[in-house]
């Protein structure tokens, strides 16, 4: 599905933004790096990851998992990953100040690093989650419904602006590498697993799927 691949290519982008950012944080923290680029990867995340990529995903795709799909709206994966986005979006607007103005106190750096870490990491495991087990699920279940194709929408001049930051500022601060953070496939990989959500296959799967499961591992 076209809708999908443009989300998990965008995803691709994400990721390295995300550790384009962090390595801007550490040349900050350390007195260099351009201020003037901090609103830059304000604008991207704000614009690009959120008003354009995000959007998508909640307008577009998870909306028509529960009208077509008949998904449930207030439980399980949808409501837990727009959630995350919600979450994501207010830890961008903690950092927006500190990103682009004056480290002066320590305080300042301390809250900065910390938020930048928070921020980055939440975010890379929200892509796993969308990536290993939303998406692939997601086309199945639409398919299933004869929904094979889903609307898209073309960048804003803001948005493509921003997306554009983004490509110059991963040559600029090459993506950093977090040897803590905690990546990887399913369910698990998911910020809001055993919280808010009990995994896709109790949130989604019928006692018919469950069955079927069963008959499979018998039958190996």
């Amino acid at each position: 599905m076209q809708l999908i691949e443009d989300l998990q290519a965008e995803h691709l982008l994400i990721e390295q933004v995300l550790g384009s950012l962090r390595a801007f944080v550490t040349a900050r923290l350390a007195g260099q790096g351009d201020p003037a680029d901090g609103a830059r990867f304000l604008a991207f995340f704000r614009l690009f990851a959120g008003d354009f990529h995000h959007d998508k995903e909640e307008t577009v795709l998870f909306r028509a998992l529960t009208d077509q799909a008949e998904l449930p709206a207030d439980h399980g994966p949808i409501p837990a990953l727009t959630g995350q986005h919600r979450h994501l979006g207010t830890l961008l607007e903690a950092m927006g100040g500190l990103l682009s103005g004056p480290l002066v106190a320590e305080e300042d750096c301390l809250r900065l690093q910390g938020l930048a870490v928070d921020y980055s990491r939440s975010l890379w495991r929200h892509i796993d989650a969308e990536n290993s087990v939303l998406f692939p699920e997601s086309e199945e279940r639409l398919r299933r419904c004869h929904v094979r194709k889903l609307p898209s929408r073309p960048m804003t001049g803001e948005e493509r602006a921003a997306h554009a930051a983004g490509l110059a500022l991963v040559s600029i601060y090459p993506p950093q590498h977090d040897p803590e953070v905690h990546r990887g496939d399913g369910c698990i990989a998911c910020p809001s697993y055993g919280t808010t959500c009990d995994g896709l296959e109790r949130e989604w799967w019928t006692d018919l799927e469950w069955e079927d499961m069963w008959e499979r591992r018998q039958g190996d």
